[in-house]
């Protein structure tokens, strides 16, 4: 495991982030932060064992024969961090908090709306003991709103925002995203606007409160479909891998597999149709145009999907790839951690902590941020529940990393 002392900081390099929050939303936020230099201060509960995900198995990364708190739903959310036990329901563990609170830049929390206020530790309470502070919030409804006192979870978010609704075949059952996506993005978003509440802190002195919700960021990232819907006042329908707007794309079956087309203009698509030895739909009326195909996507679909199913899947890639017709393969999860594109690009990414008999690897994900003069960095693997606890003894629990 390379020395965090000798590995270069990035841009956040000095920022100082006390994260409260768990889970998913939270934590990819404080991870993205912490990958671009910030110190990260992870609070955990004693009383628990830690961030509940730390028990979301299996996998676990195994010391020896034994599981230890490193799952993989906990890795995938948590390294560039050190973990600290505190028990925030007890008066040391909240005079700790404050304490943390006055030296740090940003806090982020995803308690429930208004939760931290019995103990001392919402936003108004710290802000009268560090006003530069950055405090951001991140709820399933956010903190204002008839909705604001339920529970969010990644699922309800992709109900309540609409996302199942327009996901799944078209006489299927409405479909959840295969990840907690929600989740994920609400994290971005987060990240954004701390960042932003932080460049006005540090111009201003004055810091505030970021407020994000899973159910607004959803919404927010229904984009297309969302404005399609605002302006046209209908509900769109599940297509399945089809497009609302662009004929043909999606992904059909091909002699041994499928293959993804996405044809953008009419002239792919009379290269497109050159390829599958179609020449005639291009200039048939129904098919010329993108609006026309979009009419007739069905009868379309009655030419191409058997032309397609009739080819393999390497030779219509090859086919397409060389007129310039936009196609990919679907690939399984193995097969994307076992790609030349994926380890050029750092996103195979192996680091190491202590085990009993010498160190144990974590297989992760990198960063995809690219950045040419201040890069990412990966200083600490995801930690051991409470392994930097001692730290609350130093003068500057930050000062670490």
């Amino acid at each position: 495991m390379t020395d965090a002392s000798e590995t270069p900081r990035g841009p956040l390099a000095g920022v100082r982030v006390l994260d409260l929050s768990r889970i998913l939303a939270g934590p990819t936020c404080t991870q993205l932060l912490g990958d671009l230099g910030a110190t990260v201060l992870k609070i955990e509960n004693p009383g628990t064992g830690g961030d509940d995900t730390r028990q979301w198995g299996p996998p676990y990364v195994k010391d020896g024969a034994e599981d230890t708190d490193l799952s993989a739903y906990f890795m995938c959310a948590n390294r560039n961090k050190l973990s600290v036990a505190i028990d925030i329901a007890s008066a040391e563990g909240q005079a700790q908090v404050r304490r943390l609170a006055g030296m740090a830049d940003i806090l982020l929390e995803n308690f429930k709306p208004g939760g931290l206020a019995k103990y001392g530790l919402d936003y108004a309470s710290l802000r009268a003991l560090n006003p530069r502070l950055v405090y951001g919030s991140i709820s399933g409804y956010g903190q204002t709103g008839p909705n604001a006192s339920k529970p969010g979870y990644d699922l309800m978010a992709q109900g309540y925002g609409g996302i199942m609704s327009i996901t799944g075949e078209p006489a299927g059952a409405p479909m959840k995203v295969g990840v907690g996506i929600a989740d994920v993005m609400c994290g971005m978003y987060a990240a954004v606007g701390l960042l932003a509440a932080l460049r006005h802190a540090e111009a201003t002195g004055e810091g505030q409160q970021v407020d994000v919700a899973l159910v607004d960021s959803q919404i927010s990232w229904l984009i297309n479909e969302g404005v399609n819907t605002r302006l046209s006042g209908e509900a769109p329908m599940r297509r399945g891998n089809g497009h609302p707007n662009i004929v043909p794309y999606g992904v059909y079956e091909t002699a041994d597999g499928h293959v993804i087309v996405a044809v953008g203009n009419d002239s792919q698509f009379k290269r497109f149709c050159d390829v599958l030895d179609l020449p005639d739909l291009p200039s048939d009326p129904r098919y010329a145009t993108n609006p026309a195909r979009l009419e007739y996507r069905d009868t379309l679909a009655e030419h191409l999907v058997p032309a397609l199913r009739a080819q393999a899947t390497t030779d219509v890639i090859a086919a397409l790839e060389a007129v310039r017709v936009p196609v990919g393969p679907v690939q399984t999860l193995p097969q994307v951690f076992a790609s030349d594109q994926a380890a050029a690009r750092g996103l195979v990414l192996d680091m190491e902590t202590e085990g009993r008999d010498g160190p144990l690897k974590l297989p992760l994900i990198g960063n995809p941020l690219h950045l040419s003069a201040t890069p990412v960095t990966y200083r600490n693997p995801p930690p051991r529940f409470g392994a930097q606890t001692d730290r609350l003894d130093a003068d500057d629990p930050f000062d670490i990393d």
